[in-house]
């Protein structure tokens, strides 16, 4: 039986609610932390994407999901946990400074508040519960900097644990560095997990159809956690 194929109504509204470019700024080079996580399964953009020139900071681009229609944006803890300014960019054009307000280094989760944006279109988050292995998925994202792609796939593995996270969704929908944060989204456009890590081949750095995504349901108890604290 032929998967299901999302509608166009739902690739727009899924990504109505992504932030197409979050970008971190750091005055360095890769830590030796980030470094490190390319050995075995690997976190989507866990490795610098460039390096401090004479030019100026180096920038990783990664991906994010809006929240609220004031600003509010959930990504990556891995994302932001080297500090620097954060930046986002939306569909429609608008750039904005963003500042952590709130992270979770064990779920890999972090909230930030862009400054200055409103009216914003929230993503649809539904539940992970119903997911079935050989459900149609869209990752939405940023791979190596390329913003507003979004890749297809299927449900491949529910359950997976990949270096301290458990619990995942295992999709073969292509998800490379910079897709870190970024939305897996079912047919109806409604969020049920963030792309986190992708696992590779000693050879390759990049998709080999093993992805990784938390589940939404777990996504939104940490946001109601940290929200409330």
């Amino acid at each position: 039986m032929p998967a299901e194929s999302p509608t166009p109504s739902a690739r727009k509204d899924a990504a109505q609610g992504c932030v197409i470019r979050a970008e971190r700024r750091v005055t360095g080079s890769c830590t030796a932390d980030a470094q490190a996580r390319h050995k075995g399964p690997q976190r989507g953009a866990a490795r610098c994407l460039c390096r401090r020139t004479e030019e100026g900071p180096c920038r990783t681009p990664t991906t994010a999901v809006i929240l609220d229609t004031d600003g509010l944006v959930l990504t990556n803890q891995h994302v932001v946990d080297s500090g620097g300014q954060v930046a986002v960019s939306l569909s429609d054009g608008r750039t904005a400074p963003a500042t952590v307000v709130a992270q979770d280094a064990t779920a890999d989760i972090a909230l930030l508040r862009a400054t200055g944006l409103t009216g914003l279109t929230p993503a649809t988050l539904g539940s992970d519960s119903t997911l079935t292995v050989g459900d149609t998925v869209l990752a939405f994202g940023s791979p190596l900097g390329l913003a507003g792609t979004v890749t297809a796939g299927i449900v491949s593995a529910l359950h997976r644990s990949v270096d301290d996270l458990s619990g995942l969704v295992q999709t073969d929908a292509a998800i490379n560095h910079g897709n870190s944060g970024g939305a897996l989204v079912d047919t109806a456009g409604r969020v049920v997990g963030i792309n986190v890590a992708i696992a590779t081949t000693g050879e390759d750095e990049g998709s080999v159809g093993l992805g990784f995504a938390i589940p939404v349901d777990t996504v939104r108890q940490v946001v109601t956690r940290l929200t409330a604290s």
